[in-house]
């Protein structure tokens, strides 16, 4: 990964990251995800990023309050309902732009950042972020059918982690 002295900061688009390990056929271990990150630099910040759609937040909450009490810096946005022209109720609520903008803010005070999602709208802030002298690490998949990492994004990325190679070391465990 990178020198222990390197300064990092983690950012996960909860969504793209479950939909990912879902397609890979596992659940992550959000502790060891941690901790693996943590022997390879020094973790400043791990932010999770995710939406909430109110009929599902009683199934959310668990992860994000276990997230906010285990050194996760937890985004959350409320959706927004609207209907289209036909009447179909469309859910919005993208939390690209709050993840862009934190990891803008926090450029200058670290050497790396690793961004967990494969959403080509992210190429342009991984480039604004290389601009500034930060390396960044993409973690998706190219694994799943479809792969999930946008390839623009994978290209713009000075690193591509896929999800697949850290399945052993991140992957929750079952109770036996």
């Amino acid at each position: 990964m990178s020198s222990r002295t390197s300064k990092m900061a983690l950012f996960i688009d909860g969504y793209n990251l479950n939909v990912a390990s879902k397609l890979l056929g596992f659940d992550i271990d959000f502790r060891y995800l941690l901790n693996e990150f943590e022997r390879h630099g020094e973790l400043l910040r791990a932010f999770y990023y995710t939406t909430i759609i109110e009929e599902q937040s009683s199934t959310v909450r668990p992860l994000i309050d276990w997230l906010g009490y285990n050194g996760y810096t937890v985004v959350t946005k409320a959706t927004k309902e609207s209907f289209d022209g036909n009447g179909r109720r469309r859910i919005n609520g993208k939390i690209s732009i709050d993840l862009a903008v934190d990891a803008m803010e926090l450029a200058n005070k670290v050497d790396e950042i690793v961004i967990f999602s494969g959403d080509g709208d992210y190429r342009r802030l991984v480039e604004a972020v290389q601009r500034r002298g930060v390396r960044v690490r993409v973690v998706s998949t190219i694994s799943s059918q479809p792969p999930m990492i946008a390839d623009e994004l994978r290209r713009q990325a000075d690193a591509f982690i896929d999800l697949r190679a850290l399945r052993p070391l991140i992957a929750r465990t079952q109770a036996k």
